[in-house]
């Protein structure tokens, strides 16, 4: 009579396991090759991002004399050397060049995070009160620009000198079906969306592969684009290069609505049964 009983647990366990644990391998691999594809396929042009306004900097200065670059240095913690170029700290907190306060940029991760440095904070005019260069207009200009145009102004100033510019808030958000949704901080301006999911965990088993989200600030507007990394297309997508402040959602599966269904459908009919056989169980312990 035991032995009946313990047969038909592991034969309802067999049952849940078998309904609630199909998934086709093709809707979960990624960059698949197509029919007559192949093995080669065009990459989607790098994204360079361009100063904003609400946008945070970090920049230091450097020159022959480490004394008169400190002037230029008012929030720096890593002073800069032409022989010696470091990347400085991340701000969590930032100011503007006058000193009000700023916003920082986002959360982090365990390998993307930010410290305590602040950053000069580009106004609503576009521009950064910079110590004794003034007013300087930066929106619209990369980086690399800016510290072109930086190094012009300095070197009334100073001696050969050396700029160095980056982003303090450069950020994406992962939603959705992935291991660890979070804001994310990119140090070095650049993120594809497969390295973004990596940063997340990579999706789960149930996140849709087919219909990945983008949402993406575009003027004063948002623009929704939507890619299938279950095909190599998507690195020739315009959105697999990500731009700062991108939210990548990744929807839910038909697997995970089936799951939810089957779970709900299979519940009460598990559970009767095991009231059932406890039953008897208990009717079988007295005789």
């Amino acid at each position: 009579m035991k032995k009946s009983l313990y047969l038909n647990i592991c034969i309802i366990q067999a049952i849940i396991i078998t309904l609630t644990s199909c998934v086709d391998q093709k809707q979960i691999a990624y960059f698949q090759k197509g029919v007559n594809q192949s093995d080669t396929i065009a990459v989607a042009n790098a994204y360079i991002p361009r100063i904003q306004p609400g946008d945070i900097l970090d920049i230091n200065i450097g020159s022959l004399n480490p004394i008169a670059s400190s002037f230029f240095n008012p929030y720096s913690t890593m002073p800069i050397t032409t022989d010696n170029i470091t990347m400085a700290p991340q701000a969590g907190n930032a100011q503007s060049g006058s000193g009000g306060g700023g916003g920082g940029g986002g959360g982090g991760s365990p390998s993307l995070t930010q410290s305590s440095a602040p950053g000069y904070l580009v106004d609503a005019a576009g521009t950064i009160e910079y110590p004794l260069l003034g007013t300087i207009k930066v929106a619209g200009l990369t980086t690399t620009e800016t510290r072109d145009m930086i190094k012009n102004k300095l070197k009334l100033y100073l001696k050969e000198p050396s700029v160095y510019v980056r982003f303090l808030n450069y950020k994406i958000s992962v939603l959705g079906e992935v291991v660890r949704p979070s804001v994310y901080v990119i140090p070095n301006e650049s993120v594809t969306l497969p390295e973004a999911l990596s940063m997340a965990g990579d999706m789960t088993i149930f996140g849709n592969r087919q219909n990945v989200l983008v949402i993406r600030d575009d003027n004063g507007k948002k623009e929704f684009g939507r890619v299938n990394l279950n095909t190599r297309e998507v690195y020739s997508s315009p959105y697999y290069y990500l731009h700062a402040n991108d939210v990548v959602y990744v929807e839910p599966g038909k697997g995970r609505i089936a799951q939810t269904d089957k779970i709900y459908t299979i519940l009460p009919i598990v559970l009767s049964a095991l009231s059932f056989l406890a039953i008897i169980f208990v009717y079988s312990t007295k005789l």
